[in-house]
């Protein structure tokens, strides 16, 4: 009965799954839904999961070159602390990107688009729902091969490490995987189909925003690497 209710009034549930099976269908749904309804409960359910593999993978190590170098050069006691804090700030550093991603893209790209700033939100939650399993899959990997996320086997990283020995390439490689490539496609359909833009300015708009968001990881990364 309440479903029927929210369909009479324009209204529409927020599946952060449902776009990724029934994907036409999610779509047209969304476009006619006057009102986005359940989107504040998903959107800090997915910022409370994001927080947690964050968490998860500093537990693991991912990242943690900067304090395993201490290990020697600290007692037990200061180099648990350092651990400690190092989950912490990679904790917090997952509730950034995961506001960044949901919030801060979305007002990028509603800057630039006619399509509703709720609407956007769901198509990042299913952006942000897709990275968290990227995520996960490279614990998996780190924890089973020792393997660093830029080298990961679905990123292009391990690829560039072939041909080169250069850090800052097999970065910029790392950084491009083949989530990443899903991601644009789906924010370009989705911006494509709700907005109703032109192909060109909606490549140009979706590309632009993953260049800058790939140049702040890039650098974030080799940041790590040479100075900590």
């Amino acid at each position: 009965m309440k479903f029927v209710e929210r369909r009479m009034c324009g209204m529409d549930n927020v599946g952060i799954f449902k776009l990724y099976i029934r994907q036409e269908d999610q779509l047209h749904r969304i476009k006619a839904a006057e009102k986005i309804v359940g989107l504040w409960k998903r959107v800090f359910l997915l910022l409370l999961l994001t927080v947690g593999i964050y968490g998860l993978m500093a537990w693991f190590g991912l990242g943690s070159q900067p304090i395993s170098k201490q290990a020697t050069a600290v007692s037990v006691s200061t180099y648990e602390s350092l651990k400690l804090f190092f989950v912490l700030g990679r904790m917090a550093y997952g509730l950034l990107v995961g506001v960044l991603l949901l919030f801060f893209s979305s007002f990028l790209f509603w800057g630039f688009t006619r399509v509703p700033y709720r609407k956007l939100l769901t198509m990042q939650l299913n952006v942000v729902g897709v990275l968290l399993v990227e995520r996960i899959f490279w614990i998996v990997m780190m924890v089973t091969l020792g393997l660093e996320w830029f080298v990961s086997p679905l990123s292009f990283g391990i690829i560039a490490s072939y041909f080169t020995d250069k850090e800052w390439i097999v970065l910029i490689a790392g950084v491009l995987s083949i989530v990443q490539v899903w991601i644009v496609w789906f924010q370009y359909k989705f911006i494509r189909f709700i907005g109703e833009l032109a192909r060109w300015k909606t490549w140009i708009l979706v590309l632009s925003v993953h260049i800058l968001y790939w140049a702040c990881a890039v650098w974030l990364t080799y940041f790590d690497v040479q100075f900590l």
